[in-house]
């Protein structure tokens, strides 16, 4: 072991050495955002050096595995450590990194009434996005039938919920790939520490979810993709209302692609047992909002259109009231119609 740790320095030493660009392709951050975090699991997780093996060279093994999918016997040969090893540490900092769930999921801010932003002013109030993605697994033969999705894969379906930033408010993992997206909100909202709307507040989703109190759906039946309005403006209050809600909506999209590809790891299913598995999509969610929050650029944002387009052609406060159910009611779809109207009004008014 003595005899190999000096090449084992020499390898963090070429890491630490390689250009910005090449490190932040290897790692998904730049140097002084890895150092921090190394900083943050250190001081805020508990997460230590062990005898032989620093806290940076096991956050290094542990992206290597998320951002490229590398299997294990790769990683030991690069790092030069046993696959014993590098399992175990790849375990231990994936825990570390699930300590800081609470730090790294971000508190939505409601659109204020004096907003500027195009996408989102006519949705004062709103919070965020929600959707619903499926992410490829393994599971044994006798629970495939019911992960299967209706696209006949093997999933799990991942609930993300996202600020107009692109950062993660709320994720729940580990519902089956058959299981309706309706079905995992409603669990998210009834489950102990939960997804927590203030009434008041809301967040827009599509119509796979009920048109209720915080979650505003568009109008079923008129047209509603970003794709559809390429060529015609809309006609009436109803078509320009689901134009506006799918500007602002597409922000989920949005951050469920960042998240892709950033995180090798969910392109493809793993053969790690689905609770670990699970675990690893929320450590891929936690360390997305990080990244977010700490690099003043995002490296992959310019490619993220390409990637949706290539993914499309292939597929609190104790005293506010929380929403606690999923019940649609005429008075919730009257308050859609009267803003609709309203944003219809406004756009006939300055045209």
């Amino acid at each position: 072991m003595i005899e190999r740790v000096p090449g084992q320095l020499q390898n963090m030493r070429a890491l630490v050495e390689r250009s910005d660009e090449e490190f932040k392709n290897m790692l998904r951050m730049d140097r002084v955002t890895f150092v921090r975090l190394c900083n943050l699991l250190q001081n805020l997780a508990g997460l230590r050096n062990s005898k032989h093996v620093s806290i940076g060279e096991k956050v290094a093994m542990f992206f290597i595995v998320l951002a490229h999918h590398t299997k294990n016997m790769a990683v030991k040969f690069q790092f030069i450590r046993s696959g014993q090893t590098v399992s175990k540490h790849f375990h231990s900092v994936l825990c570390f990194v699930l300590k800081l769930h609470s730090l790294l999921l971000v508190q939505p801010q409601p659109v204020p009434d004096d907003s500027s932003d195009p996408r989102w002013q006519k949705f004062t109030g709103c919070l965020g996005a929600l959707d619903g993605t499926h992410i490829d697994v393994q599971v044994p033969t006798i629970d495939k039938a019911r992960y299967r999705n209706r696209k006949g894969q093997v999933s799990v379906n991942v609930l993300g919920v996202c600020d107009m930033n692109m950062r993660f408010v709320y994720v729940l993992t580990g519902w089956d790939g058959s299981a309706a997206n309706s079905r995992v909100l409603r669990d998210a909202i009834n489950r102990m520490g939960g997804l927590k709307v203030p009434r008041g507040c809301y967040y827009l989703c599509d119509n796979g979810y009920p048109n209720c109190e915080g979650f505003l759906t568009p109008y079923k039946g008129v047209r509603y993709h970003l794709s559809e309005w390429s060529s015609r403006r809309p006609q009436n209050y109803q078509e320009y209302f689901n134009m506006k809600h799918t500007r602002a909506r597409n922000v989920i999209e949005r951050t469920f692609g960042l998240l892709k590809m950033r995180w090798g790891i969910l392109w493809s299913p793993s053969w790690y047992p689905i609770k670990i598995h699970n675990q690893i999509v929320m450590a891929c969610c936690l360390l997305h909002n990080y990244i977010r929050g700490e690099m003043a650029v995002d490296p992959l944002e310019d490619g993220l259109d390409q990637f949706l387009e290539n993914e499309d052609s292939q597929a609190g406060d104790a005293n506010i009231e929380i929403i606690g159910s999923l019940e649609t009611s005429p008075e919730w779809t009257m308050w859609r119609d009267n803003r609709a109207q309203q944003m219809w009004n406004e756009c006939s008014t300055n045209s």
